[in-house]
């Protein structure tokens, strides 16, 4: 008995023991920890739905705006009210929803469901947000949907009609510039994972990014800083009540560069040239041109500002507002629409043709000719087992320099370029000999991207020694095998050009270095390229990195950052040597290719200096060039299978310039003019925003408006 009761002595010993301990923690956690503990559970109990801020703008050098945002209805359902009703309640709520908004139930379903859970569709079709965030499921709904869903509240329990802004395109003076101002599209969810490992609070689950042109280049400036709300929800994950809010910060508004009545005068030049020119008979090929695209670049030399850029076919930037469809997508991917999506201005590549000869001319003239030299402007001349002929057998007899560029004769630049290739040792010179012509094309920025800030411009090439050997070193496989079994081609040419391509196909050929010299043959440029480098033939030898923004703005119009020009280094070419040029290309307009498009035209006062160029393209119809400048501006055109320079652009490129100086009948009328100066504005522009203007501190007076 004394045994057992001892036992149950110390079995309630440790129970009172246990008990006192208990109440000993319980008052540590409710009373020393408690507040941190309350913290912890309020911290576990709020959920932040994500805010979306309002992007910046885009605005022209006056401040007209080129990119802003509109006000539309969005339809959204609330995942965490959703899951209150039962499932039979959540069916027909998402039942009426999709007929209202002439949805599919299947397609309203995935819309909402997470990205990543258990029966979800692969992204963007899916939700990437946070499951406390109203998920979008219709934009841009008609405005009596948004009214009956706010009137029916009761039926539609979970969906709201929300005002949200998405971009819009005020087109001020008829602008289109799709392809320069680019556009948006929702985050995707590789990149919202990339942002939250990096700590970027300016990017949520819900953000869109720009995708293209300036959009893209100056997203982090235009796409501002999400907000918050908080939301309290129970263990269930219910909202049961509203938190403290972080208001959204909106984007900045950026100043171009672009003149929107430029820009106008440009886009309508250019799609009046291409209809002309399809009305215009081929003699070469017996038919209409088809003349599929163009550009024209018009940029200040003096600093690289592009002022137009313009690109045709082009396309109506609102077709990614609400998400484009799968259908709109491929068609501007299309070959046979004309690919609308790519910019013609800065990523078409195309062979120069005789606008190509000023570059030629300048290593001619800095290696081992002078501006006395004189060679015979035949009406052709025999290279190796070829015979190359001048435009239309043409024949000028002894020529300087100045002549050949204003007439521009291939035979005079075809004899400088022989001359260079014997001296580097023929075909057999090795691939890295010094080439004076191809080395001044270089150091013109060709073969290389200019800087351009808007991104996605191509590089272009230059169809010299190390080319040949390149292409050669990737293809000679291909070729080689159709060499070794000739009967398993079709194509008579190719069997032909596979058996030679393999033999000897990185040498460098004569023939090869000619047409080098007029832009024919392997070397391609942009348009942009090309206005850069007549730029530097216009400010005497300054190549800039091409810019087109200006200036980022607060929301007060206060400048938080100017984007200076570049300068991307000087040409080697003297001063003298640069003004012979300048004076051969002024008579270009004058009394060579460009002067049956100038007639009646101030040259006089608007000293226009200008270079045409066709260049043949194998299988398709000629592509059209024209490269002009003054002082003050460089205009280039090109259109694509339009015939001669001249003849599918030189009224387009005229236009041009008598916008720019207000010309009319023959006159300069510089109040008509379409720029405010004669030189671009250097000042930033009062900016009109939602009926504010915005006044920079380092605006100048008069040139805001």
């Amino acid at each position: 008995m004394r045994r057992g009761h001892a036992r149950l002595v110390v079995v309630q010993v440790l129970v009172v023991a246990l008990f006192a301990t208990l109440v000993a923690r319980l008052w540590y956690v409710q009373v020393v920890d408690g507040e941190e503990y309350q913290a912890r559970a309020a911290s576990n109990a709020t959920r932040q739905v994500v805010v979306q801020p309002q992007r910046g703008l885009v605005v022209d050098a006056m401040g007209r705006p080129l990119v802003t945002n509109r006000s539309t209805w969005v339809v959204t359902v609330d995942r965490s009210r959703l899951t209150r009703l039962d499932a039979d309640e959540q069916a027909d709520v998402l039942g009426r929803l999709a007929s209202l908004v002439d949805l599919k139930y299947d397609a309203l379903l995935d819309r909402i469901k997470l990205c990543g859970e258990e029966g979800a569709p692969e992204p963007p079709a899916c939700w990437n947000g946070s499951p406390y965030e109203p998920v979008p499921v219709a934009q841009d709904v008609p405005r009596d949907v948004a009214l009956t869903l706010s009137e029916r509240a009761e039926e539609f329990p979970a969906v709201a009609a929300q005002q949200r802004y998405v971009r819009a395109y005020p087109s001020p003076e008829g602008v289109n510039a799709a392809q320069l101002l680019g556009y948006v599209s929702p985050i995707t969810a590789d990149e919202y994972a990339a942002a939250r490992e990096s700590d970027d609070d300016t990017r949520s689950a819900a953000s869109m990014v720009g995708r293209a042109g300036i959009e893209r280049g100056y997203d982090a400036d235009l796409r501002g800083v999400p907000g918050t709300t908080g939301k309290a929800v129970d263990s269930r994950g219910r909202v049961i009540a509203e938190g403290a809010a972080i208001d959204p910060e909106a984007g900045k508004t950026l100043v171009t560069s672009i003149d929107a009545r430029v820009q106008a005068l440009a886009e309508s030049q250019l799609e009046k040239a291409i209809k002309k020119a399809r009305t215009t008979h081929d003699d070469v090929t017996g038919r209409d041109y088809e003349a599929t695209a163009g550009a024209v670049v018009v940029l200040d030399p003096n600093d690289g500002r592009v002022i137009a850029a313009a690109s045709n076919p082009t396309y109506d930037p609102e077709v990614w507002v609400d998400g484009i469809s799968d259908r709109k997508l491929k068609e501007l991917y299309d070959d046979g629409s004309g690919t609308p999506l790519l910019s013609r201005a800065t990523q078409a590549q195309l062979a120069p043709g005789s606008t190509w000869k000023p570059f030629v001319a300048a290593g001619a003239l800095e290696d081992r000719w002078d501006t006395g030299s004189r060679l015979d402007c035949s009406s052709g001349l025999q290279v190796g087992t070829r015979w190359f002929k001048n435009y239309e057998s043409a024949s000028y007899g002894s020529i300087g320099f100045d002549q050949a560029l204003s007439v521009s004769c291939d035979t005079f630049f075809y004899r400088i370029a022989y001359a260079a290739w014997m001296d580097q040792g023929g075909a057999d010179a090795d691939e890295g000999v010094h080439d004076p012509l191809v080395e001044m094309a270089r150091a013109f920025g060709f073969g290389a991207r200019t800087g351009f800030d808007v991104p996605g411009e191509a590089a272009g090439r230059l169809g010299d020694r190390p080319w040949r050997q390149d292409y050669w070193d990737a293809n000679k496989d291909r070729y080689c095998k159709i060499a070794e079994k000739p009967e398993k081609v079709d194509s008579a040419y190719l069997r032909l050009f596979a058996r030679e391509f393999c033999a000897d196909g990185y040498v460098y050929r004569a023939g090869d270095a000619v047409n080098f010299s007029i832009g024919q043959g392997e070397t391609l440029v942009t348009p942009l390229q090309l206005a850069v480098a007549y730029g530097a033939l216009s400010n005497g030898g300054t190549l800039y990195e091409p810019r087109a923004a200006k200036a980022v703005l607060d929301a007060d119009g206060r400048v938080v950052r100017e984007i200076a020009p570049k300068k991307a280094g000087r040409v080697p070419v003297s001063k003298s040597h640069l003004r012979y040029i300048d004076r051969a290309l002024l008579d270009t307009a004058k009394s060579g290719t460009m002067a049956w498009k100038m007639g009646g035209f101030p040259l006089g006062e608007v000293k226009i200096r200008s270079k045409t160029g066709t260049a043949e393209v194998t299988g398709r119809q000629t592509t059209g060039w024209v490269a002009s400048y003054d002082e003050n501006y460089v205009v280039v055109m090109m259109m694509e299978q339009a015939g001669t320079g001249s003849g599918s652009s030189g009224d387009a490129v005229r236009a041009i310039w008598e916008g720019l100086y207000g010309v009319k009948d023959g006159k300069v009328r510089r109040d008509e003019a379409l720029m405010p100066k004669a030189r671009p504005p250097k000042g930033l522009p009062r900016v009109a925003v939602d009926g504010r203007v915005l006044a920079p501190r380092t605006a100048t007076k008069g040139d805001g408006r």
